[in-house]
């Protein structure tokens, strides 16, 4: 006879969880900032280049 064991419960969130959570926020802005200001120059430019 095999018994039914369910698996134990594990915690979703660690406490390294939080700080890695921090350092991808970061990681994300620090690409994504430069990334948002250069697309914004881009568009910028071109509508110099159509516009006149």
């Amino acid at each position: 006879m095999t018994a039914s064991n369910p698996a134990p419960a594990q915690a979703t969130e660690s406490p390294a969880g939080n700080g890695r959570l921090a350092l991808m926020a970061v990681a994300w802005l620090w690409v994504g900032a430069p990334f948002a200001y250069g697309v914004y120059e881009l568009v910028l430019k071109l509508k110099q280049l159509f516009t006149g």
